[in-house]
């Protein structure tokens, strides 16, 4: 058993980071890299109880036991729901870091969105990290080392984490969680080795019909009605799939409120309690966006592989599909269009994508005018 059994096909990182544990190259600061579902945020939790444990790791001790399960008092793991990290966070963050360990050997803080940090909240954090308590370790996640700012970078230690082989995320699917070894097989070549990805396919059905109906979408766009259909069923189906936890975040911080400033009328109507329902409300907001925005680009990536299958078949590459069993449609559409329109509509994808995570655009209207560029 060891805190590092989650990760899949990362050897050479965990090889660093149990000499780390053991105080071989340790740094009080890491910034864990990664493609998007290559396992940051296991491995940077992982590593925490590592740190924690007097065994490096073990797997069975408390210390391990609490700092996996999120309730080890020295280890803060930080993940937003919001498009943008603010310096308040940050703040919050920094006064954390100066406390003393209460009852572990480290004082931990794991940010998994350090991408998101805006520039004041950058600031923030390169002063703690400049001049770290002697007890303190911060651990940030993000996709590409040029995602924090260059300060922070160089005051870091960098792990690179790779996308595993399929082959690895099929053996993790059978032998973890018993998923029969085809249904395993498919799912990780759909997940393109997107861990998180990969095990949503392989546990729960409904997620493997959503997709069928995403990646069948190139064949069946003939005009701008179908078109505007299409782009109006993702939107919805993105609200859909995100209402559920927002509603319980919701419900769940409401009654905190309520906790604190009580439940009848005068005491909700201080000044105090309305400030608090206030950002209550914005921070749903967020929340809902960046749920809604999430659930639009898994469907644009399924996209983008189908497209990336039919530029294989027009150019007659021997490779293996992602999309092995829309083979015989690929084929009849690789003959209504040609490698250059193609690789147009994996553009249109791409700005698609980058309108609406980099320039706030609202999901339905950047996937109708992607959906018109996609016609076939």
């Amino acid at each position: 058993m060891s805190v590092f059994d989650s990760l899949v096909g990362q050897a050479p990182a965990i090889q660093t980071l149990q000499a780390a544990a053991r105080g071989h190259g340790m740094s009080h600061a890491w910034l864990v890299t990664g493609p998007p579902g290559s396992g940051r945020s296991n491995a940077a939790l992982a590593f925490a109880a590592a740190l924690q444990c007097e065994q490096a790791g073990c797997g069975e001790c408390e210390a391990c036991r609490t700092a996996l399960a999120g309730s080890h008092p020295d280890v803060l793991v930080q993940s937003t729901e919001r498009m943008i990290i603010s310096v308040d966070l940050a703040r919050e963050w920094v006064l954390r870091a100066a406390l003393k360990p209460m009852r572990g050997r480290w004082q931990i803080l794991v940010v998994e969105d350090a991408d998101r940090l805006n520039e004041h909240a950058n600031n923030a954090l390169l002063k703690a990290i400049e001049e770290p308590h002697p007890r303190t370790v911060w651990i940030l996640c993000a996709p590409n080392p040029s995602d924090v700012l260059p300060t922070i970078r160089s005051r870091s230690r960098t792990l690179q984490l790779t996308t595993p082989h399929l082959e690895e995320v099929t053996r993790f699917l059978v032998e973890r969680h018993g998923v029969p070894e085809a249904l395993a097989a498919y799912s990780a070549r759909a997940a393109q080795g997107h861990i998180g990805r990969a095990r949503a396919l392989a546990l729960d059905e409904a997620v493997r019909n959503r997709r069928r109906e995403v990646i069948t979408l190139p064949a069946r766009l003939r005009g701008l009605g179908d078109c505007m259909t299409a782009a109006a069923n993702i939107a919805d189906l993105a609200k859909q799939d995100s209402a559920e936890q927002i509603e319980a975040f919701r419900t769940r911080e409401f009654k905190n409120v309520e906790m604190v400033y009580g439940e009848d009328r005068k005491a909700r109507s201080t000044v105090s309690a309305r400030a608090a329902v206030s950002q209550l409300d914005k921070e749903v907001k967020a929340r809902e966006r960046r749920a809604v925005n999430d659930s639009v680009d898994r469907v644009l990536m399924d996209l983008v592989s189908v497209y990336r299958d039919l530029l294989l078949l027009q150019l007659g590459s021997t490779k293996p599909l992602v999309n092995e069993e829309l083979r015989p449609d690929l084929t009849e559409l690789g003959r209504r269009t040609t490698p250059e329109s193609n690789l147009q509509r994996i553009d249109a994808i791409y700005a698609a994508r980058e309108q609406m995570l980099e320039f706030n655009t609202p999901p339905l209207l950047a996937l109708e005018s992607m959906m018109v560029a996609l016609r076939a």
